[in-house]
């Protein structure tokens, strides 16, 4: 069994013991288990025959005991046991947003329920509004979850990929005779979910790098092994594909490999105006002789072009503002200069004030905005007003120790209630130095109801930015169906700002919208959401986001100085 395939069972196990309404700390700690077998980055097996399972984060003597029976005969007598109590064809019922284990337990024992297709036939006659806890509303909302479904990609977290890739071509690049690795494909493109990881190396003896891209310890199967393409699967599930390719000829494999198929498409078209024929391998002349190119800003310069960043590479226009020197000055990370949205220990953080604003200034930050949440988020220990003004005195102290190093505002991550207003009076937003307001609960409301809550958070004046305004999780939670044109309109009336969440399960605003909000003349901000000084790491992905939206430094208000910022502040109030 791969490391992927023994994480699967526990957490087959983890849910059905809560389907079964074991107690919380028996199924975390079998997600644990899978979590860190996933992310072990070796065979496990090598591990159970060092006899060191047990130093696997998450592995306690009762967990590695099935582990080792696992391995040794592929089946687990507690899962089979379970299974009599709880049929393992409940745990899917779990993939249906927002369906938790209580629910499913109840339809299973009333109504005998366990497939996907036998829920929604119950749910489609109207046989489970009459149910505990049950209604019409609640019938519709399962069915609209079970339509949900069918469109879930399937597709990798860019989140999960990115770093994944990275380590990959860390290791691929020490090989004898590597002179370039990249990614390439939609993971170059920064594109929100990815499938399998694509990666070109640039060598001259590409057996040498297949043969250590195979043999890696962290890959399970091998799918496709060739001196110039391979393709694996790792033990934690990811697949990914190697070529390797001349150096003289790496620019147009590496340009040809990361475009979208309707980018590539222009660019050939523009070649062929050209007399040139463009390939993976070389650009053609009419004779047949070869343009060799070992950059890819040489097949864009032989093409007539500039170099075309990756993000854009989408055939949303890019090819004509290249002819036409328009492309945009894109954003990058060493132009973020502050972090307007970021929790502590008051609400769900995991580090006090002053352990986030030093965290900033570590990052070479000036600003630094703290926006615990408020109190409809109980689940986050969200604040009272009474708490918020007690929460004053700490962000004083910490203003003292901080000096003119860093600009500490104070403000709050404001929850906008089912029915449209907000959780704390105008007084109480008056006196904050910075509101974000957000939608976490009631996302499925239908389209009217959820866009007047959002206008309503718009128009209060005294809020300065709406946070992830769809409140997607990516892979698989969409956000909530708004009428975006109504949510620009009212943006660009009030100049609220909105924001790109940078957290790679967000990714919110996404990257057509974040172009739309630019052409309206509408303020962004890129923030990590940071509950831990490691999540600031996430502005990356922040940035790609925007860069995949065409959006420049001066579209973006955490680019600006702590002055400027408490302009833009200043003047919105």
């Amino acid at each position: 069994m791969t490391n992927k395939e023994l994480a699967d069972v526990f957490t087959l196990v983890g849910d059905l013991l809560e389907i079964k309404g074991e107690v919380v700390y028996k199924t975390l700690a079998y997600r644990k288990a899978a979590e860190s077998l996933t992310n072990l980055g070796r065979d496990v097996k090598y591990v159970w025959e060092e006899g060191k399972l047990t130093d696997i984060p998450g592995v306690g003597k009762a967990i590695a005991e099935k582990i080792d029976e696992l391995l040794r005969t592929g089946k687990l007598e507690y899962l089979e046991k379970l299974q009599k109590d709880v049929p393992a064809e409940l745990a899917e019922l779990l993939s249906i947003p927002d369906l938790g284990p209580k629910k499913v337990g109840l339809f299973y024992k009333e109504l005998g329920l366990k497939s996907i297709a036998a829920l929604k036939q119950a749910a489609e006659e109207g046989k489970l509004r009459d149910l505990p806890g049950m209604g019409p509303k609640s019938e519709a909302k399962i069915l609209d979850g079970i339509e949900s479904l069918s469109r879930r990609s399937g597709r990798t977290p860019l989140g999960d990929a990115w770093p994944f890739a990275q380590g990959l071509l860390a290791k691929l690049r020490k090989v004898q005779g590597v002179v370039a690795a990249e990614a390439a494909g939609s993971l170059r493109r920064m594109r929100p979910t990815v499938g399998d990881v694509d990666i070109l190396v640039a060598a001259k003896e590409p057996d040498k790098v297949s043969k250590a891209f195979v043999e890696d310890e962290g890959v399970a199967r091998v799918l496709g092994h060739g001196a110039i393409k391979s393709s694996v699967e790792y033990h934690n599930g990811m697949r990914a594909q190697l070529w390797v390719h001349a150096p003289e000829r790496f620019g147009t494999a590496l340009q040809y490999a990361t475009g979208s198929k309707d980018h590539n498409v222009r660019t050939r078209e523009l070649a062929i105006s050209m007399g040139l024929s463009l390939s993976d391998q070389a650009i053609f002349r009419t004779d047949d002789s070869e343009i060799l190119c070992a950059t890819e800003e040489e097949v864009y310069k032989t093409i007539g072009l500039p170099w075309i960043p990756p993000e854009l590479r989408e055939d949303r226009g890019e090819v004509q503002a290249a002819k036409e020197g328009k492309l945009p000055n894109l954003i990058e990370t060493k132009n973020i200069r502050a972090e307007l949205h970021c929790h502590t220990t008051w609400s769900d953080g995991k580090l006090s004030i002053l352990e986030m604003a030093e965290a900033a200034k570590l990052r070479g930050y000036k600003t630094l905005a703290i926006t615990d949440h408020s109190y409809s988020l109980g689940i986050a220990n969200g604040l009272s007003v009474e708490r918020l003004q007690e929460q004053r005195k700490e962000i004083e102290a910490a203003r003292k120790k901080l000096g003119d190093s860093l600009l500490l505002l104070h403000g709050t991550e404001m929850e906008i209630r089912a029915d449209g207003s907000l959780d704390f009076p105008d007084e109480i937003l008056a006196w904050l130095d910075i509101v974000i307001a957000s939608l976490h609960t009631g996302i499925r409301q239908p389209r009217e109801k959820s866009t007047q809550r959002m206008l309503s958070a718009i128009n209060n004046p005294h809020v300065d930015i709406i946070a992830h305004p769809t409140n997607r999780l990516l892979p698989d939670r969409e956000g909530a169906d708004l009428d975006m044109d109504a949510i620009f309109s009212a943006a660009a009336d009030m100049g609220t700002a909105l924001e790109i969440n940078a957290n790679p399960k967000r990714l919110d605003l996404d990257d057509v919208y974040a172009r739309r909000a630019i052409e309206l003349g509408i303020p962004l901000v890129i923030n990590t959401d940071a509950h831990h000084p490691d999540h600031m790491d996430f502005i990356d992905f922040g940035v790609a986001t925007a860069r995949r939206g065409w959006v420049e430094a001066k579209n973006v208000i955490n680019t600006n100085t702590p002055k400027q910022i408490n302009s833009w502040l200043s003047g919105r109030g």
